[in-house]
């Protein structure tokens, strides 16, 4: 079968295909089924798009049976899917909503409570799970694949509008057409030789591009079955790969940690998992779970817009991300002047010598699949300045070209796979009435991307109460489930630069280790000073992770040759 220039096309494949489509708990449908459930879907979604509005459509789901049906659905009748992240609180989840110009939104009764008082104008709200659903959509069971459409289906037709979010503020949603996502499912199934006969499990939340592009893509492009767990369970995980027979998984931040922090049984390696796809495992957690398991994972880089990406040969020493993709002019260069920067030199243990001359940011100086944000010209114009596309990553490259990650060009935080702005978690952290002063800004986690730090100045005469700046957490309506302070350092004045802005770089240097101010953290949740003897353990796992060098930056100045967070 020839190569599909749109996802729809791929859909429309699965018509007539008896085998197993789909599967999550107890429900299985074939490839046609699927198919189906989307045309029914699309015609529904047709008919209720207001004449003239965006072909938009958000789904604030879990990884239910109900958002690929959708992705399909709007595959098929042309229109863009917004995936709303639940982990988003109030107004900010309005602004998402809002902002990408949703008039239909699809949920459940699970997450439907997220919506309550939020200011949604001309948004209609479809509930899955419920009678008055079923009874929506029931009209529509006859419908077939180009049935309805919304707008004429082609490559260039949005697809997906995810949100990817920078230093600066509100996130920003990624346009993704048909034409690049079905290129990326096809380009997978070449490159991980994907079959009808693979079963692709879906445990990543599918608002998220990992899922969705490197998952359920390669899937529909390869005729493979997907199946899919609502959300991630680490105990849960071996039981579902054997229960569907799944060979393929994606992954992102710390999933594999958490993987292997279940208890070890003797029949770890009794199942079918040929390999996982996915960035941010880290080398050691990486090893340990293929000598656990007995699959390997491939890591790889790729910018969430789609401008730049690293693939990883076999070839690819430690510490590095890997080589640029045929087709992609990656250099290194100075942020400011645009010139390539110097080959990387190391050490003997490793350490990278000339990091002043080394580092800069990755570009991709040729044609590159970014097909800009929504409605945000600002930021495409960063993106794309002097016809580069911009990464915001800084990297060092070695002489043999390979790419090695040295951190973020503005102040990201990413955590457990979820891209932050530390400056959103500041203005809600400045409500606390006894803080006078707040900076929030990222430390390493001890296996890959960041834990969420905040240096906090206290109003004169106040002390730091604990449990009081919990409580005030709790009451953030706002405050997203991965905002929170792991660690909060309590400083007398903030430190300032020349230019009397927040000094990050000092904050960030000395980290929770560093610092001679009175530090608390949240190891299970529940605020306590930090010891001497806690920054020792946390050292220690750290140093068993072969990422201790990174809260020794102060010292130096240089990363290292093992720091390899992937954002």
């Amino acid at each position: 079968m020839g190569s599909a220039g749109t996802v729809a096309e791929l859909v429309e494949r699965q018509w007539g295909d008896g085998r197993v489509g789909l599967r999550a708990d107890s429900l299985t449908l074939s490839h046609h089924q699927v198919a189906a459930g989307a045309a029914a879907r699309a015609a529904l979604l047709v008919d209720l798009l207001p004449r003239g509005a965006q072909p938009h459509l958000g789904v604030l789901l879990d990884n239910t049976p109900e958002f690929p049906l959708w992705l399909s659905a709007a595959a098929l009748a042309g229109v863009a899917v917004a995936g709303i992240n639940p982990t988003r609180r109030g107004a900010e989840l309005a602004r998402d909503i809002v902002h990408t110009e949703c008039r239909v939104l699809v949920t459940s009764r699970e997450r439907v409570g997220l919506l309550d008082g939020l200011q949604l104008p001309g948004v209609r709200m479809l509930v899955t799970g419920t009678d008055a659903y079923e009874e929506l959509l029931a009209p529509y069971a006859g419908a077939k694949p180009g049935d309805a459409v919304a707008r004429v289906v082609e490559p260039a037709s949005r697809m997906l509008l995810y949100f990817t979010s920078g230093s600066t503020g509100a996130p920003k949603a990624a346009i993704c057409t048909q034409g690049r996502l079905a290129a990326a499912g096809q380009s997978l199934v070449r490159q991980f030789k994907v079959t009808g006969d693979d079963v692709h499990y879906v445990c990543m939340p599918m608002f998220h591009g990992n899922a969705v592009i490197a998952n359920w893509a390669p899937a529909l492009a390869g005729g493979a079955s997907v199946a899919l767990r609502e959300r991630f369970s680490a105990s849960g995980f071996l039981g579902d790969v054997r229960k569907f027979g799944a060979t393929y998984f994606t992954y992102v931040g710390r999933a594999v940690q958490y993987l292997l922090a279940t208890p070890e049984r003797g029949d770890d390696r009794e199942h079918g998992l040929r390999m996982g796809f996915g960035t941010e495992a880290g080398a050691v957690d990486a090893a340990r779970f293929k000598a656990r398991f007995g699959a390997p994972l491939v890591e790889g880089y790729g910018s969430s817009e789609g401008g730049a990406a690293v693939q990883r040969t076999p070839d690819t020493p430690a510490g590095a991300v890997g080589r640029a993709q045929p087709g992609d002019q990656l250099a290194v260069v100075d942020p400011e002047t645009g010139r390539e920067r110097a080959v990387a030199r190391f050490g003997s243990g490793g350490q990278l010598l000339n990091g002043a001359e080394a580092i800069g940011e990755l570009v991709n100086r040729g044609p590159n699949p970014f097909e800009g944000y929504w409605r945000n010209d600002a930021a495409d114009a960063a993106r794309r300045r002097g016809g580069w596309y911009w990464t915001g990553d800084l990297f060092f490259r070695d002489a043999d070209g390979f790419l090695y990650f040295a951190g973020r060009t503005d102040d990201r935080l990413r955590v457990d796979s979820e891209n932050l702005a530390a400056a959103m978690i500041e203005n809600i952290l400045a409500r606390w009435e006894d803080a006078a002063a707040v900076a929030v800004y990222a430390v390493p986690d001890p296996v890959a991307g960041d834990q969420v730090m905040a240096a906090v100045a206290l109003r004169e005469g106040v002390a730091f109460d604990a449990e009081r700046f919990a409580r005030f957490l709790r009451a953030q309506g706002d405050l997203g489930t991965k905002m929170a302070p792991r660690f909060v350092r309590l400083v007398r004045e903030m430190p300032v630069t020349a230019t009397n802005k927040v000094h990050r770089v000092a904050l960030r240097a000395e980290g929770f280790a560093g610092s001679a101010d009175e530090v608390w953290w949240a190891p299970d949740g529940t605020y306590r000073k930090l010891t001497g003897e806690d920054v020792a353990g946390l050292r220690a796992e750290y140093r068993e992770r072969g990422r201790e060098e990174l809260l020794d930056r102060a010292e130096t100045g240089q990363p290292v040759r093992g720091d390899r967070t992937v954002g």
